[in-house]
């Protein structure tokens, strides 16, 4: 089984999460990690239950999602999988962190790429991709079927979703992506956001003001 752990790092206070196998193999999704001190918090973690870090993946290419891609590949070797579409956004988080008064190391190229409904093998145990676009145009989400989760990134929050007006955002693409890739999920599936706590397919149909459809 895949256990999931969570932190939350840097200015936009993102959610960095590993997924952790039963092997003590682990994957960093999303590294946030900015400053030296978040990212000795999340080696520290890493280290102390001796965890074996085998791939880095992103949700999308935002500069909150990607700030310790740099220091990922440096202390493991790791570069990202990432969405193709998603490409030039990772590539522009340095110009973007000027922009914020905020410095941000270019990222390594990506290892490979993320497509809808691949499977990713952690251990003994699958995730899925699900291309959900809307947020950002490669975004994707980590389904974890036989452990009842996903990775939503900036897709589907608490009450609420993911901005539509930076570059490449877009409304209906973003709601419809949450109904036909997330709201068909059991509701019983937690999602675990990209900021804020987490929530559930069935919460967020009951009462999310964006898409809920209250049923």
């Amino acid at each position: 089984m895949i256990h999931i752990k969570g932190f939350t790092f840097n200015p936009f206070q993102e959610n960095t999460y590993l997924l952790v196998s039963d092997t003590k193999d682990c994957i960093i999704v999303d590294p946030g990690c900015f400053t030296p001190e978040e990212c000795q918090q999340l080696q520290q973690y890493i280290d102390n239950n001796g965890l074996k870090p085998v791939m880095l993946l992103l949700t999308h290419g935002h500069i909150d999602h990607v700030f310790g891609n740099k220091w990922v590949f440096d202390t493991y070797g790791l570069k990202p999988h990432i969405h193709e579409l998603d490409v030039p956004l990772m590539h522009a988080a340095p110009t973007v962190g000027k922009a914020y008064g905020i410095p941000v190391e270019p990222s390594p190229e990506p290892a490979g790429f993320l497509a809808d409904n691949q499977e990713i093998v952690l251990g003994t145990d699958k995730l899925k991709v699900l291309f959900a676009p809307g947020h950002a145009p490669g975004h994707v989400c980590f389904y974890h079927e036989a452990g009842n989760w996903v990775v939503g990134g900036d897709v589907l929050f608490q009450m609420s979703i993911g901005r539509t007006d930076l570059p490449g955002g877009d409304y209906d693409t973003l709601v419809r992506s949450i109904q036909t890739r997330l709201f068909t999920l059991p509701d019983e599936t937690i999602v675990y956001s990209g900021h804020g706590p987490e929530t559930s397919i069935g919460a967020e149909k009951m009462n999310n003001p964006f898409v809920g459809i209250g049923l």
